[in-house]
């Protein structure tokens, strides 16, 4: 809805230089000049003067910075109108998807949700799973995704602003390359960690892996606790490259394909269940109450 090289303007602009901007952009230094110098033709205007010391907006690019912020979130505002005005006519609940929060429960019970609401439709929102990503569509429910399967607690839900309707609780697993020799296993004991190294999220993003951890701490110094900021493609790459235990969910088994998901006999556990906005939209909540009548009993 608006002119996309309006993007790489105000990332050139924030940056300071091409170059800067390119490496933010994942694009080369060539392709941002021409953006630049194409939106620069199309408006008949000179946004930057290029001195020694980098770039330098000039007074009508002032005046377009202070306005494009506006623009592209009015559009992007807009956009989102448009598709809740269409979700509420359709029927439609938008589930987002990511490795590590896989959309398949939903996928399977959709037959019993239908049973109930047969008018209602999905539409599966494939993301990245980055913490940028992660704090925008989880502080941002409602807007372009509804709803997101996924594990997680009160602490969790309170740094991401949003909500959560419990449907279970997943027994807290880990997972090992298919080389490691635990693989070999059905499942583990405690005491089948004695010795290796155990990746865990860091302290403070789930009370109920922070439990694990201090009783880990506490009465089984011989594991060696490995600690990680986010889960993501990557943790799951250095959990098989090294030859480390990665703590998981069953759902996660198939994010990494040289990666076994085994059960623990630690008994510990986490919820389970769907994020969504603190206050849904009406057809998302209507949607939500069907679920916890279509899921089956824990």
């Amino acid at each position: 809805m608006y002119n996309p090289q309006l993007d790489t303007f105000l990332c050139v602009a924030d940056a300071g230089s091409f170059n800067k901007a390119a490496e933010r952009l994942y694009i080369s230094p060539p392709a941002v000049i021409k953006q630049i110098n194409l939106l620069e033709e199309s408006l008949g205007l000179q946004l930057f003067v290029r001195t020694h010391r980098g770039l330098q907006l000039t007074p009508a690019g002032q005046s377009l910075y202070q306005d494009a912020r506006y623009i592209i979130q009015y559009c992007n505002d807009s956009i989102t109108r448009a598709r809740n005005a269409m979700q509420e006519s359709e029927k439609v609940i938008r589930i987002g998807t990511s490795p590590m929060t896989p959309a398949q429960f939903l996928v399977d019970l959709w037959p019993r949700v239908q049973q109930y609401r047969p008018d209602l439709k999905f539409q599966l929102v494939p993301f990245d799973n980055t913490p940028q990503n992660a704090r925008e569509i989880l502080s941002n429910l409602g807007q372009n995704i509804d709803v997101v399967a996924g594990i997680f607690d009160d602490t969790m839900l309170e740094l991401r602003h949003c909500a959560g309707l419990e449907l279970s609780r997943e027994p807290i697993c880990c997972a090992v390359s298919t080389y490691h020799p635990l693989a070999q296993k059905d499942s583990l004991t405690v005491q089948d960690l004695y010795g290796e190294k155990l990746m865990l999220i860091r302290r403070g993003w789930s009370h109920y892996v922070d439990l694990l951890r201090d009783d880990i701490w506490k009465n089984h110094p011989q594991i060696q606790i490995v600690d990680f900021d986010f889960y993501d493609t990557g943790v799951f790459n250095d959990c098989e490259n090294r030859g480390c235990v990665l703590m998981a969910v069953e759902s996660w088994h198939y994010v990494h394909p040289l990666l076994k998901i085994l059960p623990v006999d630690w008994g510990y556990t986490i919820p389970f269940g769907l994020l969504h906005a603190p206050e849904p939209a009406p057809l998302v909540a209507a949607f939500l109450e069907t679920v916890q009548k279509a899921a089956p009993r824990a």
